[in-house]
């Protein structure tokens, strides 16, 4: 990628995918994104890649359902623009789903959508619909024929894939790492990480132990979600956010890498 478009620019175009969701605006959404364009939702099933797979995701997903956006703090880095929010999702008459999400946008030099991450707990989500009892049967059903329709048998596995991943120990292993480095506990968070995490501000910009540390330190950490393989976070100090992606293995569980994305103003 070229220069990096103005901060202002990125975040109007990622304003205009739930300006388009909600208007119930098909093309103009699907139109958001490259021709290769790449779908992860949530993190973990399968992607849709390219505009006749985003087509199909966004008639199984986003068409058939009223979808109001609670935007929390954007944080800008490079290409990225890391949103968190929830979602309220009404998935029929008597069903509305509140999903806390966080949702990463990659852009090209023309402000079109390379990728759309978006990071939120599946399994949550279906324990949270089954709540619902009979009321969520004519709304699970709907899905479900949406599902097989679009998406067809492969397609469904795809998404069911999203149950896989992290287990339930990932986020009490990454929230011990996040209380030793908001304590400032350097040697705690070496011997948590080890020697063979890699550790970047952003994608790229390889940082340290010591580093890391820095960039959290006096931090408040909280709205944790799991998804795939990933575990997420949202940390705050000053008034200002970073949000923190750890990759997780299991079997034994440890983190074996770490991304902090934050605006260049937090140091």
């Amino acid at each position: 990628m070229g220069m990096v478009p103005p901060i202002a620019d990125m975040l109007a175009a990622v304003e205009r995918s739930p300006e388009a969701a909600g208007a119930h605006d098909r093309d103009g959404w699907i139109g958001l994104f490259g021709p290769d364009g790449r779908i992860e939702d949530p993190v973990g099933s399968r992607p849709h890649v390219g505009s006749a797979q985003i087509a199909r995701f966004y008639d199984t997903f986003i068409g058939p359902r009223d979808i109001t956006f609670h935007r929390g703090a954007d944080v800008v880095s490079g290409h990225t623009v890391v949103r968190d929010l929830t979602l309220d999702v009404r998935m029929g008459a008597s069903v509305t789903m509140s999903i806390p999400a966080f949702l990463r946008y990659d852009l090209d030099d023309s402000l079109n959508v390379v990728r759309l991450q978006a990071f939120w707990e599946l399994p949550a989500m279906v324990w949270q619909f089954a709540r619902n009892g009979v009321g969520a049967l004519p709304a699970g059903l709907q899905l479900t024929r949406a599902l097989l329709h679009n998406q067809r048998l492969a397609g469904t596995v795809g998404f069911l894939a999203g149950f896989r991943g992290v287990t339930s120990r990932a986020k009490p292993h990454l929230a011990r790492l996040l209380d030793d480095a908001c304590a400032g506990d350097q040697v705690a968070v070496k011997r948590r990480l080890g020697d063979a995490a890699q550790l970047t501000r952003g994608d790229d910009d390889r940082i340290g132990t010591s580093e890391l540390v820095g960039l959290v330190h006096g931090a408040r950490w909280d709205g944790m979600v799991r998804a795939g393989s990933v575990a997420v976070a949202r940390l705050r100090r000053d008034g200002r956010q970073l949000v923190l992606f750890a990759d997780v293995e299991t079997r034994p569980t440890r983190i074996r890498a770490v991304r902090v994305f934050a605006d260049e103003q937090w140091t």
